[in-house]
């Protein structure tokens, strides 16, 4: 039971952060409830997950030219000019908003395309990710005392 609830959340984890629609957030919480699962062990398989995916996107923005026409590209012409705009304005600092559900998964192929240093990508996305996941816990965590 807990590693195949773990290997859900790790995959909608991942997918939130790519090309199909998910919300990691929902299995998050959904295994939060069960109260079967160590919370810092869906800290960690969520954020790798988010993580991951988001190193996927960064590869595809590398890749930019070449896949850019492709239906199952992550983010539009006009998306893609969006991010790329806030990347020049705020340079990798914007990649501390990859988190955010419109226009995060954007930021992280543009951070490709803009040719940021892998490194540097993976400390501020897996920092603005995790503190996502951390906030959903802790909101979680609360409203369990007061309401549950």
């Amino acid at each position: 039971m807990e590693l195949t609830g773990l290997t859900g959340l790790f995959l909608s984890a991942f997918l939130a952060a790519t090309v199909l629609p998910s919300s990691s957030e929902i299995v998050l919480v959904g295994l939060l409830a069960t109260d079967k699962f160590n919370v810092l062990h869906l800290l960690m398989v969520a954020s790798v997950g988010n993580i991951l995916g988001a190193i996927l996107n960064y590869y595809l923005g590398r890749s930019f030219e070449r896949y850019r026409d492709k239906t199952w590209f992550p983010v539009s012409e006009k998306g893609m000019k969006w991010a790329q705009g806030w990347y020049d304005k705020w340079g990798r600092w914007a990649l501390l908003l990859s988190w955010v559900p419109m226009g995060g998964d954007a930021l992280t192929v543009a951070a490709g395309a803009m040719r940021e240093k892998l490194p540097v990508f993976i400390l501020l996305v897996g920092f603005a990710k995790t503190m996502r996941y951390i906030v959903v816990i802790l909101i979680f965590l609360y409203a369990n005392t007061q309401f549950g």
